[in-house]
């Protein structure tokens, strides 16, 4: 199914991964102690500016900031808009 939404100029649309529920040990983690996952999958992405071509591409795992993007909700999923700049890193 395609969102209806595009990002514009260098802004790209994230879909931000699960959060863990269980540590590498074994433990589970409350809902509580849960931390905000820096870590999505790019869902759409706008076209660039003339300054500045877009290096993501739609499907990319990318890394990014903790505190950046806004998020939204759009057809009942969190998603995360944000400027090509705060991705730290393509996986």
């Amino acid at each position: 199914m395609a969102l209806k939404i595009k990002p514009l100029s260098d802004r790209v649309l994230i879909e931000p991964a699960a959060a863990e529920t269980k540590t590498a040990s074994g433990i589970y983690i409350p809902e509580t102690a849960k931390e905000k996952p820096q870590k999505g999958k790019v869902v759409a992405v706008g076209k660039g500016t003339k300054k500045h071509d877009m290096t993501v591409k739609v499907g990319d795992e990318v890394l990014y900031g903790k505190y950046t993007g806004t998020e939204l909700k759009l057809e009942g999923k969190d998603y995360l808009i944000m400027r090509e700049d705060d991705i730290l890193a393509i996986v």
